[in-house]
Formats: C-alpha cells, structure tokens, sequence
C-alpha cells in the first residue's frame, strides 16, 4: 500500500470580468527550455508585467499536469490582463521533456530557480514595463522568492510553505500516518546530509523513490522564512482556508518572518485558487472542473497590490 501525498505530486469592486477579450496573446520562449505565453492589455499605456511560476510536478503554464486540468493559471494570467496588467506564464521544463521524451533525471529544484530568473532577466532587458512581480504558486512560492531577490519590484505567494519542504512532509506523516513518522524523520535526515537510501518501508515510495531524493534534498535546503527575509520589495501573501496542500498557517509563518508583508486569507478559497462551498470531496473534483471561476478576492486583491 502506498501512501500518497498531494504535496509532493505537485493560487464586486471596480474590476472587469468581462467575456471579451481585451489582451493579446503572444508565445514566447525564452530559451531552450522554458515556453510561455504573454498576455498583453490593449492599452497604449506602459504597464506592470506580473511572471507567474507554476507548483511543484509537472506542470505546465496554465496550471495543469497529468489528467488534472483547472487551468488555474490560465484564469489567473487573464485575470490580470483583463485587469490593465501583463502577465507571463511558462511551462516549468520538465513539461517540455516529457512532451519530447526525454527527462532530465538529474534534474533539481535549483534548476526552477534558473529558469525564473532567466525569464525575470528577459522581461527587464526588454525595459517595457514600469514593474515587473513575481506571483509564485506553492513551490512556485518558493521558487519565487527566491529568483526575486535584489531582482524583482514585488512578490506574491500564492498559496506558499512557509516551512522547508521536509517540516511539511513530516506534519502531513504525523496527521494522517502516524506508524511512518519515525521513517520519515529518519530517511530525511540521510537526505539533510546529501546521501540517498532505499531504506524505508515500502509505503513511502511515493515521497522518497531513490531517482527524486537528490531534488528533494536540494529542495529542503531551503527555507522559505529565512528566504523571505531577504527580499526588500514589497510583499502580497495569499491563502485560503479551503486550502487542502497548504494552510492558511503556512502564510502567517511567512509574515512573522516579513512584519511588512500584506497577509490576505481568503475564506473558502482552496489550492488551486477557487471558492469552495462544500466538503473534501467538491475540493478534490475542482482540481479536474475547468469550469469554476477564481476567487474575485484574490483577483482583486493582486490588482490593487500591483497598482
């Protein structure tokens, strides 16, 4: 039996919400490995461009991967444009390996963070905008903050950790298998040091399969409340509490670590950035209901912090 965690597998007021198009799209790679799209408002005015990086697995620039399609991303770029500001999203690589066959099995989570800076540098050589954000979404979060750094005009964390990746796996052990947590503690201490095991129970194979271990351990060097002190822009913080990946608590560690941060939870507002009126199940089948709108909160609320 194995155990399977959604964590590791993987963001009304003057707006407009009008059907019509008012951006255009445009494709654009930035380099070998990194396709996006621009969505650019029609209007003669120099505006803010925000680049939004996508959560962990496979996914792509709308926010999709495997056989789940929200198109969670998707929404929100247009969101946003439809709204006066630019928006960028991309496929993380990996999506363009897959696509072509050939994935990189070396790849880390440090290579996230090249990818966004290669995009964030792209955007301000070209010098068309007046500011330039970065909206990360849950390890794109992370992956955010830190391609931001001393680079960025202003970041937003969509649904971000505020703990190391480990810290996170191991509360979700304790909650919900609580027999694994001494495994899982141990194993993730064999990893802190920079090695690989394949010795744990067989029911953690989904978070510790010896080909991902050297990307987790990368990844969990990393905490995001000692990263966030380093960035000196101003920052959005954003979480729902339907939220089934990341809690809302997640975000207030992040604001203890930046006093400045704006906080904003938004009540019934899961992980992929839609309203929830029901249980665990509807939050589940939302993931794969292309159909749902966002939260206008958090359209409005990422409008006002970029203007």
């Amino acid at each position: 039996m194995k155990i399977k965690f959604l964590i590791v597998l993987f963001l009304v007021s003057s707006l407009s919400f009008s059907q019509e198009r008012s951006f255009t799209a445009q494709d654009i790679a930035i380099n070998k490995l990194i396709d996006g799209t621009l969505l650019t408002p029609e209007s003669s005015k120099k505006q803010n461009l925000i680049i939004i990086i996508a959560g962990s697995g496979p996914t792509d620039r709308d926010g999709n991967q495997n056989f789940l399609k929200g198109n969670s991303l998707k929404k929100l770029a247009e969101g946003l444009a439809s709204n006066n500001i630019a928006t960028f999203r991309y496929d993380k690589r990996i999506v363009k390996q897959i696509k072509k066959g050939n994935v990189d099995k070396n790849i880390m989570f440090d290579d996230f963070v090249l990818d966004a800076k290669a995009v964030l540098s792209y955007f301000k050589a070209t010098q068309n905008y007046n500011k330039i954000y970065i909206a990360g979404h849950s390890q794109g979060s992370l992956v955010g903050m830190l391609a931001a750094q001393d680079k960025a005009d202003g970041f937003i964390s969509l649904a971000g950790a505020g703990q190391s990746i480990d810290k996170v796996i191991i509360e979700q052990v304790e909650k919900t298998a609580p027999m694994f947590l001494e495994d899982t503690k141990r194993v993730f201490k064999v990893l802190e040091e920079g090695k690989t095991t394949t010795a744990f129970p067989p029911a953690l194979i989904s978070i510790f399969n010896i080909e991902v271990q050297p990307f987790i351990s990368n990844w969990m060097s990393y905490n995001p409340v000692n990263e966030i002190k380093k960035l000196d822009m101003p920052i959005l913080l954003i979480n729902g509490t339907k939220d089934l990946q990341v809690t809302e608590a997640e975000a207030k560690l992040l604001k203890e670590a930046s006093p400045k941060a704006e906080l904003l939870i938004i009540e019934k507002m899961n992980h992929i950035l839609v309203p929830i009126e029901g249980d665990n199940l509807e939050n589940s089948k939302s993931y794969n209901e292309p159909g749902r709108k966002l939260s206008m909160e958090l359209i409005e609320a990422i409008v006002e912090f970029a203007k």
